[in-house]
């Protein structure tokens, strides 16, 4: 076995979440290493980036890369009605300014997140793949680091006075602590692929978002990509996807296609490519954000249903709060958990106005027209929870849409844990 080797942070995963974090803390010239599981580049869904992706990006310095990218330009967002009927697109540009946050992109995940770790690696970070974490060190309680075995089989220990968890939906730590909260009500099915040559609107809608829908308040995705690709999804409740004893994800995906005309009639120019996916979508917090010597980060901390595409500008923007928190823990050699509560308050105040959006979109009683015909001065603001700007006061929006559809509560969790133990303090 390896001897530790010592860093100022250490990062279990090289997603959005832990690419961004390890970006940041390298720039600052801070000794960071990512323990990456899979050899990039990867699968990986979550395909659609919303307006306010581009302040991260910006922070990143990768904007220049995202515009001469080969990824899809996206301007707008579209609803399909079960009967085949689209709307008008919603233009990011009647809200926002054209050149930054109103235009964004439809990426290939597995290219969006190499040039994120390539990012990380550039300014410093360290990075090794297909390294497995198998457990977190401990000391008196408080996480000191994590032991990993490399591809070889040798085994690894490394150390820092941060771990930082960004694992994804995987969640390492929070399944491990018991941490993982399920979404009382959000708990959907999502089976998709692939088609090439499928159709596609002409001009700025070419990479617009749609979102179908299918009866019993399910949806379709229909994300254009480059190399002439779509990725299209369907997320339903389970059991109303696997009616009459439907099981397969492929006969699942072709039935669904007949609920929706608009749907069937953009996939019937296309071809079907590659395999079928299946996986349960359910929504999930984490009890605690940190704890002695751990914080979680991105996906890890907590998993919205991705009917808005929220997953990777959370990833990125808890990277960058991480990241930011982090940075200052190390200055001030003050680890303890209760320095994440300002990062804590920030995550979940945008988590919580995201999902009462969601929770909104499920409610028969509701939709966004409705609304905005009753009180059209909300549509900004509506707008901009949607785009992603998640962390505004939209008390007047949620008492509106109250009016259509109840709103969940808050959830009490996501704090640090803070303990009576003796936090590390280094002189």
């Amino acid at each position: 076995m390896n001897t530790p080797t010592d860093y100022d942070a250490l990062i279990i995963g090289a997603g959005p979440a832990g690419s961004t974090a390890a970006a940041l803390l390298a720039e600052h010239g801070h000794r960071v290493l990512v323990l990456e599981r899979e050899k990039f580049p990867r699968y990986h869904i979550g395909e659609s980036l919303v307006p306010f992706t581009y302040q991260p990006l910006l922070r990143l310095g990768l904007i220049p890369k995202m515009k001469s990218s080969a990824f899809v330009r996206k301007y707008s967002v579209q609803f399909v009605s079960a009967s085949g009927k689209a709307s008008q697109p919603f233009y990011f540009f009647n809200r926002y300014n054209r050149e930054t946050v109103a235009q964004t992109w439809q990426v290939l995940r597995s290219e969006f997140d190499q040039m994120l770790m390539d990012n990380a690696r550039e300014k410093g970070a360290q990075v090794i793949e297909e390294i497995t974490v198998k457990e977190l060190l401990r000391e008196n309680g408080r996480v000191v680091g994590a032991r990993a075995q490399k591809k070889s089989g040798e085994i690894a220990e490394f150390r820092a006075p941060l771990t930082l968890d960004c694992t994804g939906k995987e969640s390492f730590s929070t399944v491990r602590n018991g941490w993982r909260v399920k979404d009382p009500y959000l708990n959907k099915v999502a089976v998709w692929t692939y088609y090439q040559g499928a159709k596609r609107d002409p001009g700025l809608d070419e990479g617009t978002t749609t979102v179908a829908y299918v009866p019993e308040k399910g949806w379709f995705w229909y994300i254009p990509q480059h190399h002439d690709m779509v990725s299209v999804g369907v997320v339903a409740e389970g059991k109303y996807l696997s009616r009459d004893g439907v099981k397969s994800p492929a006969e699942i995906f072709q039935r669904e296609i007949g609920q929706n005309l608009w749907i069937q009639e953009h996939l019937a120019t296309g071809r079907q490519t590659g395999e079928y996916f299946l996986t349960s979508e359910f929504s999930y917090h984490s009890k605690h954000c940190a704890s002695e010597g751990l914080l979680l980060v991105g996906d890890a901390f907590a998993f919205l249903d991705p009917v808005f595409s929220s997953g990777v500008l959370l990833a990125l923007k808890s990277g960058v709060l991480a990241a930011d928190a982090v940075h200052e823990a190390i200055v001030a050699r003050d680890f303890s958990p209760a320095r994440f509560t300002t990062y804590a308050t920030a995550l979940r105040t945008g988590i919580e106005n995201m999902r009462k959006l969601v929770y909104a979109f499920y409610d028969p009683n509701f939709s966004f027209r409705k609304v905005t015909d009753k009180y059209p001065e909300l549509a900004g603001e509506l707008t901009d929870c949607l785009s992603g700007d998640l962390n505004k006061d939209y008390a007047k929006l949620w008492k509106a849409i109250e009016e259509f559809a109840p709103l969940p509560a808050e959830l009490p969790v996501g704090m640090p844990l803070v303990t009576s133990k003796p936090e590390l303090r280094v002189a």
